[in-house]
């Protein structure tokens, strides 16, 4: 917040303007992401077999509400990622957890000679990997967010991290993980610094979301040079299985 002299000489406050990191999936879908956008009145979101990210307004009302309910179909779990607020009669909180989002503050970027780009074709193994690791949701299309690379042994995959969320100028690391085997080898470290390469060589800064207890990543992201910017939170809700019939239709718009 900042005092700014107004007409006459008299001192007003001024908020300062929204970060385009406070919301970063409305900046990537009404941004370099704009491609995926599905809209439905003032609610946006990537296709579900993307990623679960979603915008909805600041303040939703009734009408968004119905809209996300009309895009989801009854009965389905929808991800309230940002969103700390109340959710209307007849939805469920199925989930809440505090999160953080970290950014780039001297990351000591690197291309790796080990690290290999990730393709369609690897989508399965890329899954399998998210399966027994969970580092969080990595779909079938996900891979079409960015670059992802991958370390192998033996042919078989055993550590990746990649692109998901785009904002202008920003670009966020997500599905960093390995195989249980070779945890403790410094995989996950070098792919981030990898992932964090390609993004800088564009002039992007990278950016990162994780759980708010989840101590071990933190320490591990702020000892390779990023810093905490800002608290968030992850949830999810069900919508209610008994739809009006005026709000089952959703219009998506590519």
């Amino acid at each position: 917040m900042s005092v700014i002299a107004g007409p006459g000489g008299d001192e007003r406050t001024s908020v300062a303007a929204p970060h385009v990191l406070d919301r970063p999936a409305l900046a990537a879908l009404t941004g370099p992401h704009a491609h995926f956008a599905q809209w439905r009145g003032r609610l946006v979101r990537y296709p579900v077999d993307v990623t679960p990210w979603l915008a909805l307004p600041d303040e939703p009302d009734a009408r968004d509400w119905a809209d996300l309910a009309a895009l989801a179909g009854p009965g389905a779990e929808v991800p309230l990622l940002g969103y700390r607020g109340e959710v209307p009669d007849g939805w469920e909180i199925t989930f809440r957890v505090e999160g953080v989002q970290l950014v780039d503050d001297g990351l000591d970027a690197a291309p790796d000679p080990e690290a290999v780009p990730l393709g369609p074709a690897d989508v399965p193994e890329m899954l399998d990997l998210v399966a027994r690791t969970r580092p969080g949701p990595f779909l079938p299309r996900t891979i079409e967010l960015g670059t992802y690379l991958g370390i192998r042994r033996g042919g078989a995959l055993i550590a990746m991290a990649g692109e998901r969320l785009h904002p202008p100028g920003w670009t966020e690391i997500s599905a960093v993980c390995t195989d249980p085997a070779h945890r403790g080898e410094g995989l996950a470290t070098r792919l981030i610094r990898a992932v964090a390469h390609g993004i800088r060589e564009r002039g992007e800064t990278p950016f990162l979301h994780t759980g708010a207890q989840n101590a071990n990543a933190i320490r591990l992201y702020e000892s390779l040079g990023f810093r905490l910017r800002r608290s968030t939170a992850f949830g999810a809700a069900r919508v209610p299985e008994h739809l009006a019939e005026n709000d089952r239709t959703a219009v998506p718009v590519a």
